[in-house]
């Protein structure tokens, strides 16, 4: 199984469980492989002996069931499980940030609901220019500034991919 963190809002792992054989767990964050020695001592207070060095944690749970606090002796650190749920939620409303940014598309495969554009519009910011479905959710993807409409590269109904360009504006 392999999880992926963010930490503090800065830096993204990836934690995979090798090998658990009771309280003896190796597992690997990004390209590190780590042999622990984890036990519960209390609920959400954990010793943890890695080589020769021993920690003792807490964790508590944060606004929702993948959000938690972690505390050390010298620090305390937000720790986000992201799960393709969250970078969904995440990405929907990437795509037009930047200048460079004139691709609309979904993270996430899905089905194209409602185009309410055509070649040639001129949009403006915030107006929803497709909808499509993934995970039983209808999510409107806007145009975050004013724009012209380039090209559909979608009809109502079709099935997308991940990242597949949905409507290009210029």
């Amino acid at each position: 199984m392999i999880l992926e963190l963010n930490i503090d809002n800065k830096h993204d792992c990836k934690v995979e469980l090798l090998k658990r054989e009771e309280n003896l767990i190796t597992f690997k964050v990004d390209d590190t492989i780590y042999e622990t020695d984890i036990v519960k001592v209390t609920e959400g207070v954990y010793s943890i002996v890695v080589g020769s060095k021993s920690f003792n944690i807490e964790i508590f749970r944060g606004e929702n069931n993948k959000s938690y606090e972690v505390k050390t002796y010298q620090h305390t650190y937000k720790v986000d499980i992201i799960d393709a749920e969250a970078k969904y939620l995440q990405n929907r409303t990437k795509g037009l940030d930047d200048e460079s940014g004139i691709v609309i598309s979904t993270p996430m495969p899905g089905k194209v609901i409602k185009i309410l554009v055509k070649a040639g519009d001129s949009v403006k910011e915030d107006q929803t220019v497709i909808i499509v479905e993934a995970m039983k959710m209808q999510s409107e993807y806007k145009v975050k500034k004013d724009r012209i409409i380039k090209e559909i590269k979608v009809k109502e109904g079709d099935t997308v991919a991940a990242n597949q360009p949905l409507i290009i504006v210029e």
